[in-house]
């Protein structure tokens, strides 16, 4: 263990500062609902973005990457496509402005807007509020879980326990780390509600940016060359066919078991329905989570854009200088004791098998604080998202409508408490409930894409539609991993999708349209492109002057360049890092080619709204 007394001390210090932030900003948060959900709808674009990237930068997604890097090479920049990564170039080019013209204050109260509540439009309300609990929840419950493993093998509980004035048994040092760090970050959070969150995100960003220069630049003087990595043929290449191309069997047997463990196979089919896949979600929109919310809290459409335009700038180049430079020292050292005897076959061991080993007493500290502050950061805006969802959706709509200010405050301190009892709960059982919670979140996104793609598009999708579309897709994904045993779910994707598109078009043509006038108002507001044909007539025939969104090529072609662009800036730091000049040089020029033209074509257009 290399973690000293100066790393402890600097861990505390940092955490000191979070909580302080929390306390000089809770009297601001005060002042009204808007104000501590939102942030007041104040705070500039740049700033959201850079606590939206922030709150990305999670720790168990970071290990995972790591894992990827060092078995599929410079291939692995396509697999954060399953999420899909991309969806942030989406959200940039149009559909950040289209959820921000709704002025709405959640994912529910946006249901509202695009349904109304009439004819039972309150069906959409209710499902979203469902979707958006049990996923914040599954999301915290994970997160907490996580945390606790991560502390544990740099913080051992002997150290600790000595400390302590009660006796716990070693078993539960991670529940008892989880619940620790889980407890402060509810501190903050529900002090200074989103403008804490926010400015204690650009604080960890700032280490973050410490901590990943530092390692990369460790990682490059200890590489003499890419030539000195003991890899198989292919792994320096991004481009593949229809098979992957790589064997590990003369370099790392566990490499070549984690490749047929994958099942990834064949490699081009997977990536086709991937990116298919990926294609749909980033047209459904943002799920109703911490994204949304930082969305929402943004001062114009305008800067809901410029805020998703930061996300991609500041997040993608920063992590890969840290995920490259962990897979350079794994791979460089793999045959240490350190390293080899810490991972063994489990590859999401090695990034903190690589960090205790390799990464000097101080800097380990930043990092720690980098990547416990990752959790604390999507803990918080996952947080402060359910939060949003009780208060504002739940309370204020059914239970007590007229409250004021002092009534909300009360409310959202309260239901933050028990929204972090509960995820702490479900994380103590997640052995227990580790395959539902799975299930949950599986069917939860399953059911999600084809109901939230066809709000954006087309006019006659209602409540009623939206409703059958989610519960089928839900449904359908509940069943699929028990019927479809030892399948991979991307490959059952297709049919879940299906039958929710059944259940999304059945339901909305069982069930009376939308009423006209919510149609009218909806659409003058985002002014959408898409099938919306009758809503247009009507409000042009009340509005002639009214101009229609005939910016779909245009949009389409941005969202084709924005992926290059965001492919070619994930690029430039794998490719300098791995010493590879020629390909850092083409992937910076087509960044730079992508960045201008996207320049004329997507921001000298943006709406000054």
């Amino acid at each position: 263990m290399n973690i000293k007394a100066i790393d402890l001390l600097v861990i505390l210090l940092y955490m000191v500062t979070v909580l302080v932030i929390g306390i000089y900003l809770k009297r601001q948060a005060a002042k009204s609902k808007n104000d501590y959900l939102l942030g007041g709808k104040s705070m500039p674009f740049w700033m959201l973005g850079i606590s939206n990237a922030s709150g990305m930068f999670d720790l168990s997604g970071t290990a995972w990457m790591v894992a990827i890097m060092v078995v599929y090479g410079v291939k692995s920049i396509w697999l954060p496509w399953l999420w899909p990564v991309f969806n942030q170039i989406f959200m940039m080019v149009y559909l950040s402005m289209w959820l921000r013209r709704s002025n709405a204050a959640t994912g529910a109260e946006w249901m509202l807007f695009r349904f109304g509540d009439r004819h039972g439009a309150g069906l959409s309300h209710k499902i979203i509020i469902a979707f958006a609990l049990l996923s914040c929840l599954s999301f915290m419950a994970y997160g907490f879980t996580g945390l606790g493993k991560f502390i544990e093998i740099f913080i051992p509980w002997k150290v600790v326990s000595a400390y302590l004035p009660f006796y716990l048994p070693a078993t539960y040092t991670a529940h008892f780390y989880g619940i620790l760090f889980t407890a402060f970050t509810a501190c903050y959070a529900l002090l200074g509600g989103m403008k804490s969150i926010v400015w204690a995100d650009m604080l960890h960003y700032l280490i973050m940016v410490i901590v990943c220069v530092s390692v990369a630049a460790m990682a490059y003087v200890a590489l003499p060359g890419v030539d000195s990595l003991p890899i198989p043929s292919g792994w320096t290449s991004l481009f593949f066919g229809k098979d992957l191309g790589l064997d590990w069997s003369d370099h790392l047997p566990a490499a070549a078991a984690k490749l047929r463990n994958d099942s990834f196979t064949p490699f081009g089919y997977f990536f086709a329905l991937m990116a298919a896949k990926g294609i749909l979600a980033s047209l459904a929109g943002p799920a109703p989570n911490y994204d949304m919310q930082k969305i929402l809290s943004t001062r114009s459409p305008r800067e809901a854009a410029l805020m998703s335009m930061i996300v991609n700038v500041v997040l993608l180049p920063t992590r890969y200088l840290f995920i490259t430079g962990i897979a350079v020292f794994a791979l460089l050292y793999f045959r240490q004791p350190g390293i080899s005897a810490a991972i063994g076959t489990d590859f999401e061991k090695v990034l903190p098998a690589v960090l205790n080993t390799y990464i000097p007493s101080g800097l380990l500290s930043l990092v720690l604080i980098g990547l416990m502050g990752a959790f604390m950061g999507t803990f918080a805006g996952t947080f402060n998202a359910a939060q949003a969802y009780f208060v504002n959706d739940i309370y204020l709509r059914s239970i007590n409508p007229g409250a004021g200010n002092k009534q909300i405050s009360r409310i959202s301190y309260l239901s933050g408490i028990v929204i972090v009892c509960i995820s702490v709960l479900l994380g103590l059982l997640a052995k227990d409930v580790n395959s539902i919670l799975q299930w949950i979140v599986s069917a939860l996104l399953g059911g999600y894409i084809a109901s939230n793609v066809l709000k954006w598009y087309w006019w006659r999708f209602n409540s009623a539609g939206f409703f059958w579309g989610m519960l089928a897709g839900i449904v359908c994904a509940l069943v699929c991993p028990h019927v479809l045993k030892d399948t991979l779910p991307l490959y059952y994707f297709p049919l879940i999708l299906g039958i929710s598109l059944i259940g999304a078009i059945g339901g909305s043509l069982a069930a009376k349209p939308t009423d006209m006038e919510t149609l009218k108002a909806f659409y003058r507001t985002v002014n959408p492109w898409g099938f919306w044909g009758p809503v247009r007539e009507e409000v042009i025939k009340n509005d002639p002057a009214f101009v229609p969104n005939g910016d779909f090529a245009r949009d389409l072609f941005n969202v084709a360049l924005g992926i290059v662009a965001q492919t070619a800036i994930t690029a430039i730091p794998v490719f300098g890092i791995l010493k590879m000049p020629q390909e850092t040089i083409m992937a910076t020029a087509i960044f730079l080619t992508s960045s201008i033209i996207l320049w004329k074509t997507w921001y000298k257009n943006l709406p000054h709204e």
